[in-house]
């Protein structure tokens, strides 16, 4: 089987100067940019777009690089032609991501996804605990108290907090003025609905990203807005109200047939999120990955008015077979605080490409 490397490797870091987040955050006062990918690289081909990527990047003047999870292909993608890249959830692919990262100049933060360690299980051999490969994500990627890539920067770890000091992953930091905030909600029904230890898992780690998403709103109370990164769609259209919901299907669902709508494990997140919209003006940024549309909308209704939060905006990242990424701006100037602007790869287009 192929053996898959990326330029650059394990490098030293230069670490910044350790500051509170308060510091750092009041230390500057004009726009910067950070740039976002995800659900990549899951091909032998997708690892060399992969790299065209990491160079953008790298030539991008950029605050920091945020991954939402998915950094290995699902088995399920992997077992209908195994030539078409490396076996998921191996050590192997763990140490090449984690090198991919340290080649990157910038601060990287990654927020687990459901093809890291949930999905592990349908690998058919050898036999893989989730819980186990989680466990390794956990001690691999999340370094204490600062984030990976050459250049790093101080993060804020729920872990310091002894009542959830598993999830190292969730982070939070402060750059002028703005508040950023990672939440460890996966694909694949955030692991819910498989077996009995697997929802007891889904479970704890639901109070504690509920938890942290209320910590991030409170410390956000003075800042200029917020933004809130995780792995997982979690489907804000079954939450719509019933007349958005009729506009946004009737072109897909015969008239007077039922708008569809599915039980998921996402009811209490956007509860949680909806309910600290209600009484926080400021600009908030949600970005995820998971279903691979890029995607740029306002898709989360208050109950109180049955209108879209207008400070409220997501943003789905590109994902495999595309292999692109979103510059994020954060300018204090603009009333909307974000600009958001796909960075398209032309190597990596399809049908740009000469065969």
């Amino acid at each position: 089987m192929k053996r898959r490397e990326f330029l650059g490797g394990v490098v030293a870091t230069a670490a910044w100067p350790l500051v509170t987040l308060a510091q750092q955050s009041q230390s500057q006062d004009g726009p910067f940019q950070f740039g976002l990918i995800g659900d990549m690289p899951y091909t032998h081909v997708q690892e060399q777009q992969y790299q065209r990527v990491l160079a953008a990047l790298n030539n991008a003047d950029l605050a920091f690089v945020v991954h939402v999870g998915d950094t290995q292909n699902d088995p399920r993608g992997y077992y209908p032609n195994p030539s078409v890249g490396l076996l998921p959830c191996t050590d192997e692919n763990y140490k090449t991501i984690f090198n991919s990262f340290q080649s990157i100049k910038h601060p990287v933060i990654l927020t687990p996804g459901d093809n890291d360690w949930a999905d592990c299980h349908l690998v058919r051999e050898p036999k893989i605990d989730p819980l186990e490969r989680l466990a390794k994500v956990r001690a691999m990627f999340y370094p204490d108290g600062r984030s990976l890539g050459q250049r790093t920067i101080p993060v804020e770890s729920q872990s310091k907090d002894s009542q959830f000091n598993k999830y190292r992953e969730n982070l939070r930091w402060a750059i002028n003025g703005v508040t950023f905030a990672t939440l460890h909600i996966v694909g694949s029904n955030d692991n819910l609905g498989r077996t009995p230890e697997m929802d007891a898992e889904q479970a704890e780690r639901k109070v504690a990203n509920i938890t942290w998403m209320r910590a991030a709103f409170a410390a956000a109370k003075a800042s200029r807005g917020i933004v809130l990164m995780t792995q997982a769609n979690p489907g804000f259209e079954n939450y719509w109200p019933p007349a958005a919901k009729s506009r946004y299907f009737s072109p897909f669902v015969p008239r007077g047939q039922p708008v569809p709508s599915y039980p998921a494990a996402f009811d209490d997140y956007i509860a949680a999120l909806a309910q600290e919209l209600e009484s926080y003006d400021k600009p908030v940024a949600y970005l995820h990955g998971d279903t691979h549309l890029f995607r740029i909308d306002k898709p989360l209704y208050s109950k109180k008015s049955n209108r879209a939060f207008e400070n409220f905006t997501r943003v789905e990242t590109f994902g495999d077979p595309d292999t692109h990424w979103v510059r994020v701006t954060v300018d204090p100037g603009d009333a909307q605080l974000f600009r958001f602007d796909a960075q398209i790869i032309p190597d990596n287009v399809v049908n740009r490409r000469t065969r």
